[in-house]
């Protein structure tokens, strides 16, 4: 196998809360994380030579060892003493720096594919101890669906499928630091902690409304104050008919969930019209997981 190309899922959070900062500066986090099916292009070549290569459609990317999915590649490189070069092509289509993990799906791509490319034979335990090396995200970009994360969020345990609806996804144009929105949160003397425990009852119960009446995002109490535009699609997504909406990861991407995609097209409509966002996809939610 020469050539190999892969979808990077994206993910949203159904659910995020900050139970406390540990020791080593890291933040406990209890999250309920779900796939959607917006995903990056990712290309894996055999190449002559010995090198890395990573190209992608968007210029102002890295293509050198500060891009994750370099770091993915050098990984399994030097730990299997792979012969021969790689070329890594990214096409994406996730928001680049918006709470969805396109990064990191893009790790966790590259970090499947060449297991399969040099039949490594890595279990998804084994390919999630490698992933989490380069970012907290990556082993639930390896395994995918809907998942609750804990620990720093690689500590995961699948959780039943959510049910079907229509993902209606906004990303203002802004971009903030997932540093310093968490130090900001680490400042704010009274919390809000959202209800995850609903969210989980209604997947299990697989009834979206529940799913959606749980739906909360700690950091929505940073950054809404901060950007108020986080707020207004929020608004903009309820009035046209979504069951819940709320911001995914450190933002500032938007999602809300819909019943049907008329309700969800009408919602990415108003939200265009009123300059809200431009990067705006009406989607669904995506419960395949993938074996290695």
């Amino acid at each position: 196998m020469d050539k190999l190309e892969l979808k990077a899922l994206g993910k949203l959070n159904l659910g995020l809360d900050i139970l406390g900062q540990m020791e080593n500066g890291y933040h406990e986090v209890r999250m309920v994380m779900q796939t959607v099916y917006l995903y990056d292009r990712v290309l894996l070549e055999k190449t002559e030579g010995d090198e890395i290569q990573i190209q992608s459609n968007l210029a102002y990317l890295p293509n050198n060892e500060n891009n994750i999915a370099y770091k993915a590649a050098a990984i399994l490189k030097e730990e299997f003493h792979i012969k021969g070069g790689i070329r890594i092509t990214l096409e994406k289509h996730i928001p680049v720096a918006a709470g969805m993990a396109g990064g990191s799906a893009d790790a966790a791509a590259v970090l499947f594919g060449m297991n399969r490319m040099y039949h490594l034979r890595l279990s998804e335990e084994a390919l999630k101890e490698r992933g989490v090396k380069l970012g907290a995200d990556v082993p639930y970009c390896i395994m995918r669906g809907s998942v609750l994360a804990e620990g720093i969020g690689e500590v995961l345990t699948p959780l039943p499928p959510c049910p079907r609806c229509y993902i209606l996804i906004a990303k203002p144009p802004l971009s903030a630091s997932t540093e310093k929105v968490y130090a900001r949160y680490d400042a704010l003397e009274h919390v809000e902690h959202p209800d995850l425990d609903r969210v989980i009852r209604g997947l299990e119960q697989s009834d979206i409304r529940e799913v959606a009446a749980g739906m909360g995002n700690v950091l929505e109490q940073v950054m809404i104050p901060e950007y108020p535009v986080i707020g207004e699609i929020k608004e903009m997504m309820l009035e046209t008919g979504a069951l819940g909406a709320m911001m995914s990861g450190s933002g500032p991407t938007v999602f809300g969930i819909y019943k049907t995609r008329g309700a969800a097209k009408e919602g990415a409509r108003k939200i265009k019209s009123r300059g809200l966002a431009r990067q705006v996809y009406v989607t669904n939610v995506h419960n395949v997981r993938r074996k290695p």
